[in-house]
């Protein structure tokens, strides 16, 4: 794998993060493929996002109804709006298929959660298998792994 494509790779990763940092949510949909889904296991080491219960297992149309309810005038929830901050060690790329435009990125994170008062802190690791639409990198699917993913949690207002 050439190094440029390492960059290019992991500044995908940066810039994804930063477009949830910065509400810019329209952003990272286009960011999916048309086939894209982001997952959340509930389970450490969990397989199977459709028979085992998932903390948030969201196709583009679902995650596109999520990020309307966010900007939405009549989403009392978010007045003031949630805010979050992603915090990324370097990601590393795991997997490459120059050939059919496959790659998968791994990055470790911590990410804060804040709305009035509160604030909530979450660890974990975030694998991303990215493809090839238009040459354009896509996400074809962002697993979300929190290091406590069993524990009884409240509402996650926004993406991780």
């Amino acid at each position: 794998m050439s190094s440029a494509r390492c960059k290019q790779l992991s500044d995908f990763v940066y810039a994804e993060a930063r477009a949830l940092d910065e509400c810019r949510y329209e952003d990272w949909l286009h960011l999916f493929a048309s086939d894209g889904v982001y997952w959340m296991p509930l389970e450490p080491g969990q397989t199977d996002p459709v028979l085992v219960t998932s903390l948030m297992y969201e196709d583009l149309f679902l995650l596109t109804l999520r990020v309307r309810r966010l900007s939405g005038e009549r989403t009392y929830s978010q007045k003031p709006m949630s805010r979050c901050h992603h915090l990324l060690q370097r990601p590393c790329v795991d997997d490459v298929d120059e050939k059919a435009g496959r790659f998968t990125v791994t990055t470790a994170f911590h990410y804060v959660e804040t709305r009035r008062d509160e604030q909530q802190l979450y660890a974990g690791w975030a694998r991303y298998e990215l493809c090839l639409e238009q040459d354009e990198l896509r996400i074809k699917c962002k697993r979300v792994d929190l290091v406590n993913c069993d524990a009884a949690f409240g509402n996650i207002q926004l993406l991780m």
